[in-house]
């Protein structure tokens, strides 16, 4: 099983954190760094810092918001922190939710799978070093050609709905799941070759997002719920609470609680579900509960607290796993 790390961009902590977080994942000799876009940081920018501290970790940026990122934007970011890092820089691919496309940045979530579909193929050429050239039905790209060396890398596409998993078989390289028990990793896994099979294109590799937490804390729990919380209720993902045994809480959620009263509900083995979470050998056992669902990479989300600063203890204790 390859390991990997992803920034937790936790709101509870310092900002600054992370980099400590992305120095950590560095020294313990991860392979690669996923950099994602949230409520703080740009993520070029803070990939192209991240270079200048770490010495060989890889970059992947994103999964960046294809209704929020145009593909020349994108591809000009990547091949950007490529060239001013030197280092292996990826790009992954996603939608985003209406609070952020809309809200924070006035866009239209309309055809949200359409334009996941259409951004994967301009960037793809784009970072190429070809000439845009795409007349889609939400997205437009005429003319731009790279002027930076072009870095030509994996394409990440982030997916969970049957139409983003449909574009991960079209046209990734990769296909990420967010936040996944093994037995959803699995079904998930099946659909995506199921998809493949009908296109006539080899299915992607399969990495998914797991927060990670040894021996977690109160203050580690509490952050990891927070994490969850947002989960329960949505579409797709309380059926997966569901299976797992959680039907009273997700019916709970579905009553639109206070947030507090629905965060005290949650328990630790909610978390353990979806993530390494607990002791040592109980991490070991949900890796390879991964690797059996058909997983072929964990990219881990350390929690990170003041009992775990930048959740580095996490990071050097997850490494032996893979």
């Amino acid at each position: 099983m390859r390991l990997s790390v992803s920034l937790g961009m936790w709101q509870d902590r310092p900002p600054e954190e992370v980099l400590a977080t992305a120095w950590a994942a560095d020294a313990a000799g991860y392979p690669e760094l996923w950099i994602g876009e949230m409520a703080t940081w740009d993520a070029f920018a803070l990939a192209t810092a991240i270079g200048g501290i770490t010495d060989q970790i890889s970059l992947t940026l994103g999964p960046l918001a294809v209704n929020v990122r145009d593909p020349a934007m994108i591809a000009m970011g990547v091949a950007s922190v490529a060239t001013l890092t030197g280092r292996e820089t990826g790009v992954a691919l996603g939608t985003s939710s209406d609070v952020v496309v809309r809200d924070w940045h006035g866009r239209s979530s309309d055809g949200a799978a359409t334009a996941l579909g259409e951004s994967a193929q301009a960037v793809r050429e784009l970072l190429a070093g070809k000439k845009a050239q795409l007349e889609g039905k939400v997205l437009r790209a005429k003319g731009y050609r790279l002027r930076l060396a072009s870095p030509n890398p994996p394409l990440t596409i982030a997916a969970f709905g049957s139409k983003a998993i449909e574009v991960a078989a079209r046209h990734a390289d990769r296909m990420v799941l967010n936040l996944v028990s093994p037995a959803t990793a699995a079904t998930l896994v099946r659909r995506l070759h199921a998809a493949a099979d009908r296109l006539g294109t080899t299915p992607p590799r399969v990495a998914a997002w797991v927060v990670g937490a040894l021996n977690p804390g109160p203050e580690a729990v509490e952050q990891l719920r927070r994490g969850v919380v947002g989960y329960l209720a949505a579409p797709g993902y309380s059926d997966m609470f569901r299976a797992e045994g959680f039907g009273s809480l997700v019916d709970f959620a579905l009553t639109s609680p206070h947030p507090r009263e629905l965060l005290a509900a949650i328990g630790i083995d909610v978390l353990e579900a979806v993530g390494l979470v607990g002791p040592e050998e109980q991490l070991w056992a949900r890796v390879s509960a991964y690797a059996d669902a058909g997983v072929d990479e964990l990219v881990i989300v350390p929690s990170a607290t003041d009992a775990d600063p930048a959740g580095a203890a996490t990071l050097t204790t997850c490494r032996s796993l893979g």
